[in-house]
């Protein structure tokens, strides 16, 4: 669907919106606006990347906006965010984006509405400010996850079964992280020396907080991991342990089991009255004097 967000004569720029465009509704408008094919091949990429390039006579630029409707253990960009395309010049700006969503919508009625938009390059300002807020709840919603998770590693029973939503929050940071440094290139090409101004600083500023947030985030994930790995060693090693002193126990009383069990005729102690008492009586004075040294040791 094709639609006149913004005309020249109200606005003094074009603003034409494509949604979920068939393949005559792109073909009609590369060839109204010039659009050049590598530009057009990239716009109809579902799992494209952000980017900023350069044409002959306009600008091209990919952004990713994440998606409120994923799923649970979604963890792939394309699950986690949709793709908006966006071809500008002085004289019009023309976004392409498959899935229906807030943000062409919300910056039509902050700025187009309000009248408070006078140029192609203040709208795409605005475009990418918008599209990076909306990684900014989802980032403070996996810190709370972050720290659900830390607890249940510290605090909660062992058994807890956190590696799998733990690993899925790994997978969201980590997409988001790599989707806000590809968009370093966009944001340094909005904020360069000529185009410079308080929108563009601004909109660098809300950047560098975003990705400082994954950043940290990410961090914290990885040493999170980290200490649950080496509790669960250090779990495995106190079982060990604890295995380890049964065993010390049992050695020298399975000997003296082993020695009286071999079939021999002649074993003197077998005819002795007190043979079994003495046995049984050497058998606790070793469990008695292991524990004893175990406990000098410190190991029990």
């Amino acid at each position: 669907m094709i639609q006149l967000l913004a005309s020249k004569n109200q606005n003094g720029f074009d603003w034409v919106d494509l949604s979920a465009p068939t393949d005559e509704e792109i073909r009609h408008v590369a060839e109204q606006y010039a659009l050049h094919e590598a530009s057009i091949k990239d716009c109809m990429q579902p799992d494209h990347l952000p980017k900023y390039e350069l044409f002959d006579n306009y600008t091209f630029v990919i952004l990713r906006v994440f998606a409120t409707d994923h799923t649970h253990e979604a963890d792939t960009i394309q699950e986690l965010t949709n793709k908006v395309s966006i071809f500008f010049t002085e004289n019009y700006l023309i976004t392409v984006h498959r899935a229906e969503g807030d943000l062409i919508d919300l910056v039509k009625a902050k700025r187009i509405d309000t009248g408070r938009c006078d140029s192609t390059f203040h709208l795409l300002n605005s475009l990418i400010r918008e599209s990076i807020l909306t990684f900014e709840q989802p980032g403070i919603k996996l810190s709370e996850s972050l720290d659900y998770y830390e607890e249940r590693v510290f605090l909660r029973q062992r058994k807890s079964p956190i590696l799998r939503g733990l690993y899925f929050v790994k997978r969201k940071i980590d997409v988001i992280r790599r989707l806000m440094l590809l968009s370093y290139e966009i944001i340094d090409n909005l904020d360069s020396k000529e185009h410079s101004d308080v929108y563009s600083r601004d909109l660098r500023d809300l950047y560098i907080r975003t990705q400082t947030l994954f950043d940290n985030l990410s961090e914290n994930t990885a040493q999170l991991l980290s200490i649950y790995f080496s509790i669960a060693s250090q779990r495995t090693n106190e079982t060990m342990r604890i295995l380890t002193v049964f065993s010390v126990f049992f050695m020298p009383l399975t000997f003296i089991v082993g020695i009286y069990g071999m079939n021999f005729r002649f074993m003197p102690e077998l005819n002795w009255p007190y043979g079994y008492p003495a046995v049984m009586l050497s058998m606790a004075g070793i469990s008695i004097g292991i524990y004893f040294w175990f406990k000098r040791k410190g190991w029990l």
